[in-house]
């Protein structure tokens, strides 16, 4: 879904349904309160899979920002993000015919082995 707002031109959107997020005791500073208490925060982007966790800080508020800090920098979420915006702005027949270029008998080396030696096909 496009949308335009003020010559930007929104691709998608990802929301609060779009990741899993789990909050869990942990230890560290804080004392007792943190082992008392659901500090710790783990995320989880359904769609890429990316997983980022944070039980640093003394609240779960912190941890939240910092998890999300941490899953939207990590190599798994960036890579998504750029095969997503290429699937909204390329689309599916755009990458078809990408992989039907690439197979092209003309850009691929046929060998066979002959006599225990390979041989072109061309």
């Amino acid at each position: 879904m496009k949308t335009k707002t003020k010559n930007k031109e929104h691709l998608f959107s990802i929301t609060k349904k779009d990741f899993e997020i789990q909050t869990f005791k942990c230890t560290g500073p804080g004392g007792q309160k943190v082992n008392k208490t659901n500090s710790g925060v783990r995320i989880k982007h359904k769609d890429s899979g990316a997983v980022s966790e944070s039980r640093t800080a003394r609240t779960q508020f912190q941890n939240k920002k910092l998890a999300f800090k941490r899953l939207t920098n990590s190599p798994i979420f960036k890579l998504w993000i750029q095969k997503k915006a290429f699937e909204v702005t390329e689309g599916p027949k755009k990458i078809k015919e990408q992989v039907d270029k690439m197979m092209h008998e003309d850009n691929l080396l046929i060998e066979t082995k002959d006599g225990g030696k390979w041989k072109n096909m061309k």
